[in-house]
C-alpha cells in the first residue's frame, strides 16, 4: 500500500474527485483549505488579499498496482492546468488497519 498526497488549487476539486473515482480510489481524507506555494513557479495560494487563491489537499491510501496510473493521471492534469497548481507525492505505508 502507498499513500498519495495531492495538494491542488481548490478550483480543481471536481476534477480530482473524478480522477479518484475513475481509478477506484475510494478512501481518502481531504483538508480544505490548505495554503502553499510552488517550488519553482506559480503564485502562492494563501487565501488573503494579496494572494487570494487557496488549496485543498487529499491523502489517499492506494494499492501498489494503482499508484503509477493514478500518478500519471495527476501529471496529465497538472500539465493541462499548470498555472493553477497541482502537486502529488507518494509514501510507503508500513501498516494499516
Amino acid at each position: 500500500m502507498k499513500a498519495i498526497f495531492v495538494s491542488y488549487n481548490q478550483a480543481l476539486t471536481e476534477r480530482i474527485d473524478a480522477l479518484l473515482d475513475e481509478y477506484e480510489v475510494r478512501g481518502f481524507t481531504r483538508w480544505t483549505p490548505t495554503e502553499g506555494r510552488g517550488s519553482f513557479t506559480g503564485e502562492p495560494h494563501y487565501g488573503n488579499h494579496t494572494w487570494p487563491a487557496i488549496n485543498t489537499s487529499v491523502l489517499a491510501i492506494v494499492e501498489d498496482e494503482k499508484v503509477a496510473s493514478v500518478m500519471d493521471a495527476i501529471r496529465q492534469l497538472d500539465a493541462e492546468i499548470e498555472m493553477q497548481g497541482c502537486r502529488a507525492f507518494v509514501w510507503n505505508i508500513e501498516q494499516a488497519m
